[in-house]
């Protein structure tokens, strides 16, 4: 049995030849099957050919022409494009520090009650040049052959232990909070930084926490550096907290290695193991 290609995946110009070539094979008194033969195409696909009239064989291209089938005016677009460029939202009394997806969909719902899919708003955004602005970071010090070489080699054997003693595994950071901390990305031109206005009264606060690989968080705020006492503190907490082991891993701060740590650790090897990240 012969398989017949998916006319659906031909381009426009060979699905007509194919309609005229068929038409004409017609006229010299061929079936359908072995017209379908010749053109390769399922003889059900052939018959709906043979019924199209010859002035309509050509394939008009499908879907709207650049600019049409959109769901905002030009003019509608070009204001939301200059108030997303000119303006912040607060300034337009949305309750949003920079411009998201999200907030542009609040914009757009608000000028002209037109409700559009995030993911349509994305759309927009990309047409208008908008593109999402946030530095990429990464730690210098990063040295990722050993960084992979570790997962691939030291954690599992981590894991399997914890799964063996019935422990589970924590892993540990330290993290400063501020009231004038900005992480959020926004949308904006090219070239042109979004700006946020921040409160120039600067408070802060540290945090240690750790967290399991489902989620369970256990953390301590403290106020000052982070140093061996603080870090003994929030261990004997997480142990205090915990119904089995504790296996912590941490990177290679220099408090996590100091000798008050090692002590306690030391003498509480019972109830709570450390492992370091590599550098």
């Amino acid at each position: 049995m012969n398989s017949k290609p998916d006319t659906r995946t031909l381009s426009f110009d060979a699905i007509e030849e194919k309609r005229r070539t068929a038409q004409k094979l017609r006229k010299t008194g061929m079936t359908r099957a072995e017209i379908s033969e010749i053109v390769g195409a399922h003889p059900d696909t052939v018959g709906r050919w043979l019924k199209i009239p010859p002035n309509k064989l050509k394939i008009n291209k499908r879907g709207p022409k650049k600019g049409e089938g959109t769901l905002l005016s030009k003019e509608q677009s070009d204001r939301i494009k200059s108030l997303i460029t000119n303006r912040t939202p607060d300034q337009l009394r949305l309750d949003y520090a920079l411009w998201t997806r999200q907030s542009v969909q609040q914009l757009i719902l608000q000028e002209y009650g037109v409700e559009l899919a995030v993911r349509t708003v994305g759309d927009y955004l990309k047409r208008w040049g908008m593109t999402p602005q946030k530095p990429q970071k990464r730690a210098y010090e990063q040295r990722a052959p050993e960084v992979k070489k570790w997962l691939k080699e030291e954690y599992p054997d981590i894991k399997a232990r914890a799964k063996s003693e019935n422990a589970e595994i924590y892993w540990g950071d330290e993290t400063g909070l501020r009231n004038n901390c900005q992480h959020e990305r926004g949308y904006a031109p090219k070239g042109k930084t979004p700006v946020i206005k921040l409160n120039a009264n600067s408070e802060s606060i540290n945090m240690i926490s750790a967290v399991t690989n489902q989620g369970k968080v256990r953390f301590r705020f403290f106020e000052g550096t982070m140093n061996g006492d603080i870090l003994i503190d929030f261990m004997m907490r997480l142990v205090n907290s915990a119904d089995r082991k504790v296996f912590l891993i941490l990177d290679n701060l220099r408090v996590h290695h100091c000798k008050p740590v090692k002590e306690w650790l030391e003498d509480h090897k019972e109830m709570i193991e450390v492992f370091y990240l590599p550098a």
